[in-house]
């Protein structure tokens, strides 16, 4: 093994072979563990979405305030990112320009079953998805990445088959003679 020189010393020194400046250090593998984001690709959706916003939102902030256009376009992207569930309310532009991946995440159907504590874990919630327990209205829903709207969330319920269904049902004593049956 040949000993290194000195340059090339000092060229190790600076190059960080963990973290490369496009990878943004490990925020992306942050993310994908804490919502369990299983494919790349859909971080990489999400994170083009709010690129796409952001520069929506720079476009419409340096046009004239009193411009009709802009007011009727700043309501619409307000009004459908609020629906979407991505942010707060809808008061203004610098909530959309603070638009992140973690909260296209946080619309997840895995994420919103923790929340409406149909599970306790997100491994759980994501089981419970892929297995087919749980429909939104009258769909069955296989697949974790599910966005969930505002309007949606009340929908979210068990197959009406699921043997969890039956069991929570058994626990809270409000299981039907005739289900029982069957």
């Amino acid at each position: 093994m040949r000993k290194l020189k000195f340059h090339e010393k000092k060229l190790l020194k600076k190059v960080n072979f963990l973290e490369w400046k496009r990878e943004g250090g490990h925020r992306e593998a942050l993310i994908m563990s804490r919502y369990l984001v299983t494919g790349r690709d859909d971080y990489k959706k999400y994170s083009s979405l709010c690129r796409m916003v952001q520069k929506l939102v720079n476009i419409l902030k340096q046009m004239d305030p009193r411009d009709p256009f802009r007011i009727e376009m700043t309501d619409m992207l307000l009004d459908k990112l609020y629906n979407m569930g991505v942010i707060p309310s809808r008061k203004s532009l610098a909530l959309c320009d603070r638009l992140s991946v973690s909260s296209f995440c946080r619309r997840r159907l895995s994420t919103i079953l923790i929340r409406k504590k149909f599970a306790e874990h997100l491994k759980q919630a994501v089981t419970y998805v892929e297995q087919g327990h749980i429909r939104v209205g009258p769909d069955t829903i296989t697949d974790p990445a599910f966005l969930v709207t505002r309007n949606m969330e009340d929908f979210i319920t068990w197959v009406d088959d699921s043997k969890i269904k039956r069991k929570v049902l058994q626990y809270n004593e409000q299981l039907d003679d005739y289900d029982i049956m069957n």
